[in-house]
């Protein structure tokens, strides 16, 4: 890492617009770069599409995602809004004593752009906002989703140590969560399976110790486990009572695997005495295409309560292709398990209420969207989806049989050089 610059480090190229991209060779390269959201890791050959220069030691990055949506549900509990989710990411790095210093911000106007503190979500369930659970809804996320510092110390030719702080941001626990990776880059609403899978994914004072050799990397991380309140555009703070660990596995450049798991405190507002405890495995394969990107995630996740032992399980499938160069297309299925809070509806928990598991809902997704390229590096795209879903038996009679939901939204990207 001594003596980093535009020329020497490794994965990087400059176009000629004096921009740069990133292609990581390895592990190590993969993880120092931090393309992705806290310290995860998706494949080497996932394309990271961002902005990149050097301006003096410090290299600068910026990448983001925008979503413009009128998303359209059917059924009883179906809902109809027009909604933008969004992320920006900006990032600085340096060289600085023996080791690569990273310092990192990602915001979302979320808080203003998904009004009423929700955009509808058949059969999502988990967020609560002011002390009502959202039912059939996604939150939106935090105006500061990462407020971060990293830095990296090579300790030989094949060994990485890593640290993590950050008052806001992302523990090592499941996989890159699902607004970053790239086989859901193109979807513009959320995962059902979110609360078992990567709802860590913003959470307060994180401290994370990773320790990378070869294609092997362990972590461990202290977080405070409380997610975040409705009132998304401050930073909210509380001790360090939960951790994780995580393991991950890059056997090849196009293969990322990881396990997790968590004991969280505390974590929803409508249950202060219910600790969870959380699991997840997945497995990325990311393929380069001539004239595009093949991205997948298999993820399964698991929450079970420490006062009951109820469990949930999820389960997720995503695929995402770039083909001729401006076309994707793209699948997401679920298979998710959901519980007794879904039949009150958004209403105030009954005294004594227990929430216990009711069946299984499947979610199946198909999308496709085409880039335009109206303005110079910026990656500007018209697409829709279509969401058809199983629905079990027991909540057919508020659901009914076959909902469905439809999305016509506006992608807009930043990106330099070939990666989009």
């Amino acid at each position: 890492m001594p003596g980093m610059n535009h020329q020497q480090m490794p994965g990087m190229q400059m176009d000629e617009n004096g921009l740069m991209t990133m292609h990581p060779g390895n592990f190590l390269q993969e993880i120092v770069h931090h393309g992705t959201s806290g310290t995860s890791a998706e494949p080497n050959s996932t394309p990271v599409p961002m902005l990149m220069t050097m301006k003096g030691p410090w290299m600068l990055m910026f990448h983001a995602n925008v979503f413009l949506t009128d998303l359209q549900q059917t059924g009883p509990r179906g809902g109809d809004k027009f909604f933008s989710t969004n992320w920006l990411m900006g990032m600085a790095q340096r060289e600085l004593g023996p080791g690569v210093f990273t310092a990192r911000v990602m915001l979302s106007l979320e808080p203003a752009t998904v009004t009423r503190r929700r955009y509808p979500l058949l059969f999502q369930q988990g967020e609560t906002a002011f002390g009502v659970p959202i039912a059939d809804g996604q939150h939106p996320h935090d105006f500061i989703m990462e407020l971060a510092a990293l830095y990296d110390v090579k300790l030989g030719k094949k060994t990485l140590l890593s640290f993590y702080f950050a008052p806001m941001g992302d523990p090592a626990m499941g996989p890159t969560a699902y607004p970053h990776r790239a086989s859901a880059a193109e979807n513009p609403v959320g995962t059902l399976g979110h609360h078992q899978q990567d709802s860590t994914h913003i959470a307060d004072d994180v401290v994370t110790v990773g320790f990378t050799h070869g294609i092997v990397r362990v972590e461990a991380s202290g977080f405070h486990g409380r997610e975040p309140d409705e009132f998304r555009w401050d930073i909210d703070h509380g001790k360090l009572d939960s951790w994780s660990a995580r393991l991950t596995l890059q056997p090849g450049k196009n293969w990322s695997g990881q396990y997790s798991y968590a004991r969280i405190k505390s974590p929803e507002e409508v249950f202060p005495g219910e600790d969870q405890a959380r699991m997840t495995a997945s497995v990325m394969y990311n393929r380069p295409l001539k004239e595009g990107n093949w991205a997948n995630t298999l993820l399964w996740g698991r929450t079970r309560s420490l006062q009951d032992s109820s469990v949930f399980n999820s389960y997720l499938l995503e695929s995402a292709v770039r083909f001729r160069v401006r076309n994707y297309a793209w699948t997401r299925m679920e298979n998710a398990e959901r519980s007794s809070e879904l039949l009150l509806g958004e209403k105030p928990l009954p005294p004594n209420f227990k929430e216990s598991p009711i069946g299984r809902v499947q979610a199946f997704t198909f999308g496709y969207d085409h880039d335009f390229d109206v303005i110079p590096h910026l990656a500007s795209a018209i697409g829709l989806q279509f969401t058809a879903y199983g629905v079990a038996d027991s909540l057919k009679p508020i659901y009914g049989s076959h909902p469905s939901g439809v999305a016509f939204f506006v992608r807009l990207r930043p990106f330099s050089g070939e990666e989009r």
